[in-house]
């Protein structure tokens, strides 16, 4: 697996590049902005991307999601239970003080249990096994707020539910603490302890550690 994280935007969202090394297929994980920089990285590495996939709906997170689609032509991913925050991304740009970026329903539901494939058998003849990643459905942060979990990898994209030492933020629209507490407990806590996390935001940390040391997880 090629795996790539980088900052993007003005809130330094965590941007993912997840490829497989034999196909040169490729995966984007949310690409909040700075789309000249990702279509760069996706060339450097050879990748042909497949999938864009956005964790939730707020603006540092999908903002460069409809640039990169049209740059590449690959789809976009995202729940639906976000469209109402895609509605409102004029408010959100607001916020920023900054110009809303063009956004657009994604082509595929990001429902809890779909599974994301990369790779497989390769043009060169090697056989190697795909690249399986399963969407986990973790309202809270927003009601469509989703992780990617690579089981084989023991990696997760935590998009904006867990963070090194904290939780996703609540109080903006589609927010709940109730939910978000939950969402990590059932679904997360119970991943393998050395499972990476890739947090939306920051650091990057373990399942093992956020149980043991995650104050809003005690």
């Amino acid at each position: 697996m090629i795996l790539e994280t980088f900052p993007v935007g003005l809130l330094q969202c965590n941007c993912s590049i997840v490829g497989d090394e034999a196909t040169r297929e490729a995966i984007v994980v949310d690409p909040g902005d700075n789309v000249p920089e990702i279509l760069a990285r996706l060339a450097r590495h050879r990748l042909t991307l497949k999938q864009i996939i956005v964790t939730h709906a707020h603006i540092d997170h999908v903002g460069g999601a409809v640039q990169l689609k049209r740059a590449t032509g690959a789809p976009i991913l995202l729940n639906e239970k976000d469209l109402p925050l895609l509605a409102m991304m004029d408010t959100q740009a607001g916020w920023l003080g900054t110009a809303p970026p063009e956004v657009a329903p994604p082509d595929t539901a990001a429902v809890e249990g779909l599974i994301v494939t990369l790779g497989g058998p390769s043009t060169a003849g090697q056989d190697a096994p795909p690249i399986r990643g399963q969407v986990l459905h973790t309202p809270g942060h927003t009601e469509g707020s989703i992780c990617l979990h690579f089981a084989a990898q023991k990696l997760l994209l935590a998009g904006d539910t867990l963070f090194l030492g904290s939780i996703g933020r609540t109080d903006l629209p589609g927010g709940d603490s109730r939910k978000i507490i939950a969402s990590i407990h059932d679904r997360l806590l119970p991943l393998p302890g050395d499972t990476r996390v890739i947090c939306g935001h920051g650091a990057p940390t373990t399942i093992g550690h956020e149980q043991f040391s995650n104050p809003f997880l005690q």
